[in-house]
Parts: structure tokens; C-alpha cells; sequence
């Protein structure tokens, strides 16, 4: 069987249903980050291994072809009548450069992510050695040209402990106008040498506003933001998800049914578990399964800390405060939270019925507001 052509290889480091992070030049809610990054370029103090942290889905990958864009469009200085400093990682998209880094063809950056099985047609489970090595012969073929070279390893939590070796020397010894981004979901997964030898840009969740504008950037109708928000954690990328699948409709459906504990509307059940398994709903149902966790993760949350969320749906306040009264209470779903989320794991292991899966989770909950009536 040929092998694929490029633009049908499926892209690891991409969200479905929304644009590359190389083709967004636009960045919201982390202007601290930038203007560190830029604090350190302008003062000469630029290190050569960036960690580029936060939750999920919030723009580190963004961020780190924003500043690979800026880095590679920005001459170096050393003239008596240069320009004066750059006052942003602003970068137009008619930009040589930005052009060729969303055809992706600049020649002076390297992108390290999981690669094309081509044995077993899929995408690799884990970020290579062999695809390290790939970045350090690029380093030294690059090398003859001059100027800035970059490398965005995307995300640096794939690599398997050979590749992170391998990392770790290139980062011991830098290669001369080399900086390597690393963009990182959970830092506590690479290894402590890898992140002593790096600076860290730490983003966090967005607000409402900034997840409202980065969803309008990207296409997608934001519709309630504030409810993307809480829903989403404030990740952009989650979002995109929820707002694709209508995860919100699907989630006030969850609170419905669920207002009727301890005396569980059977046949709203059936309807809700049928609407998120039936053909071609795997989407939807998994979903729904990461729904059912956050909402038992912001009951036990809100018992724990007598401190209620900002309500996602209407009702969804009311709901929480009387299922999660007291510590005791929260104690309860939260080792619910646990016991359901392996049972997920288990049940999708060995290919369960969706349907009869997430009726069998929803009566659990029932079984736990019983004991708390």
C-alpha cells in the first residue's frame, strides 16, 4: 500500500475542526508570557530551551509558533542605525516567513512530533529517539547557513525515554542560534534535568472574554462563552470540542436528568444514553463520559470548598448545593468521580455498549444521591 501523501497524514498537534497553531497568528489572554519572552529577546538574555507550560488547550502551541514566527521574521541586530526593539511578537501574516511557516517549508525550523507509523498506517504513540536525531542532523545542516534556527517539540510529554535523552543532551550543549520550544501539558512527566536546563512561560486558563475572542479567531460560534468557559476549563482547544458537538445542550440534558435524583427519571435516562451512543455518536459519547466527570469533580469541589462554581446551565447551582452539602458529602462523589472514571477506562477497554455504559455510570450516581437523601 503507498504511503499517504503529507496533506492526508493526520496532524497529532492539531484540534479537530479548528485551524493549526501555525496558521493562528493571534494569541488571547497571555500577555504576561509574551511580554516575559520579549523582555528577555530585547535585553539579549534569550535562552536556548523555552518550556512552554499550562492546561491543556490553552494556546501553548500557539504561543510557540508565534514566537518561532517572531524569532525567524526578526532580523539580528548589529548595525549602528538598526531599528529600534520590537514592541510585540506581532508578525504579519503576508510575511515571508509566516508564509512559508504555514506551508511548512521554512527552512530553518524544525517540527518535532509524533510521526507516521508507515507499518502499521498510523500515527506513532510516542515522539521518538530516531525523530530527535532527525532535529540534531537538522541542527547540523542548518548549521552552514546562519542566523536563528528553531525547533517546537509538540507536545514534549510524547517523547519516550530514549527521545527525552536524546533532547537532553541537545539541550546540555545547545547548538549555536538554536532555540528549541517545548511545548508541555505536564511538566512533572519530563525529566528534572530537561527542566532545570529550560525557562519556563507558564499559561493559565482563559477567562470568558479571552476564550469568546479566541473562538471567534478560530471560526467557531462561542454561543454562551461563559459556559464554554466553566465547561471547558478554560481551554480553547476543549471548547472547540464542546461547541462542535453542542457540549452544552448535552451537558444542561446531564443536569436535567440529574435534578431528578434520588428518584432517577428512568426514561430520560434511556433518551440521553441512546442520544450519545447510537451510530456514529462516538464523538458525543465521549463527551459525554468527560461530562459525567466534570460534573461530579465540581460537586465534590463545591462541598469541599462550601463555595458553589459559576453555574454552566441553569439549574446546574441548585443541583450541586444539594447533592454536595458537606465535606462528607463531597468525600462521597469524589471517590465516585474515581471509581466511574476507571470503570470508563475499562468498559471503552473492552468495547462495552456505550449506551449500556453510561446508563450503568448515571445509576451509580443515583445509588450514591440515595445515601445523602
Amino acid at each position: 500500500m503507498a504511503q499517504p501523501a503529507q496533506d492526508e497524514i493526520p496532524e497529532p498537534d492539531r484540534v479537530e475542526g479548528a485551524p493549526h497553531p501555525r496558521e493562528t497568528l493571534a494569541l488571547f489572554g497571555h500577555e504576561r508570557a509574551e511580554d516575559e519572552f520579549l523582555a528577555a529577546f530585547t535585553m539579549g538574555r534569550l535562552h536556548h530551551g523555552w518550556l512552554i507550560t499550562g492546561p491543556l488547550g490553552v494556546g501553548k502551541a500557539t504561543l510557540a509558533w508565534r514566537i518561532a514566527r517572531f524569532l525567524l521574521a526578526t532580523p539580528e541586530g548589529g548595525g549602528l542605525f538598526d531599528a529600534p526593539p520590537p514592541a510585540s511578537l506581532e508578525v504579519p501574516a503576508d510575511h515571508p516567513v509566516a508564509r512559508r511557516m504555514a506551508a511548512l517549508s521554512e527552512g530553518r525550523l524544525f517540527l518535532l512530533r509524533r510521526a507516521w507509523d508507515e507499518k502499521a498506517k498510523r500515527l506513532k504513540t510516542q515522539i521518538t529517539v530516531e525523530e530527535v536525531r532527525r532535529m540534531k542532523a537538522f541542527f547540523a545542516l542548518s548549521a552552514a547557513d546562519g542566523g536563528r534556527r528553531v525547533a517546537i517539540v509538540d507536545p514534549a510529554d510524547e517523547m519516550n525515554v530514549s527521545a527525552a535523552n536524546a533532547l537532553l543532551k541537545l539541550l546540555e550543549e545547545p547548538p549555536e542560534g538554536v532555540t528549541i520550544l517545548l511545548v508541555c501539558h505536564q511538566p512533572s512527566r519530563l525529566l528534572p534535568t530537561i527542566r532545570s536546563r529550560c525557562r519556563e512561560l507558564r499559561l493559565s486558563p482563559l477567562s470568558p472574554e479571552d476564550m469568546a475572542r479566541a473562538l471567534t479567531a478560530a471560526g467557531v460560534e462561542a454561543g454562551d462563552p461563559q459556559a464554554l468557559a466553566e465547561l471547558a476549563g478554560g481551554s480553547a482547544g476543549e471548547a472547540i470540542r464542546v461547541a462542535n458537538l453542542e457540549g452544552v445542550k448535552l451537558y444542561a440534558a446531564l443536569v436535567g436528568l440529574l435534578s431528578t435524583l434520588p428518584r432517577l427519571d428512568r426514561a430520560k435516562l434511556v433518551a440521553l444514553a441512546d442520544a450519545a451512543s447510537g451510530k456514529g455518536a462516538e464523538p458525543q459519547f465521549e463527551l459525554m463520559l468527560t461530562l459525567i466527570d466534570l460534573f461530579l469533580v465540581r460537586v465534590a469541589r463545591a462541598g469541599t470548598l462550601r463555595l458553589l462554581p459559576p453555574e454552566a446551565v441553569p439549574g446546574e447551582g441548585d443541583l450541586i448545593a444539594r447533592l454536595a452539602p458537606d465535606a462528607r458529602a463531597a468525600r462521597l462523589w469524589a471517590d465516585l468521580a474515581q471509581t466511574l472514571g476507571n470503570r470508563a477506562r475499562r468498559g471503552r477497554a473492552v468495547n462495552l455498549d456505550p449506551a449500556a455504559l453510561l446508563m450503568d455510570m448515571v445509576l451509580r450516581i443515583d445509588e450514591t444521591a440515595a445515601q445523602l437523601a
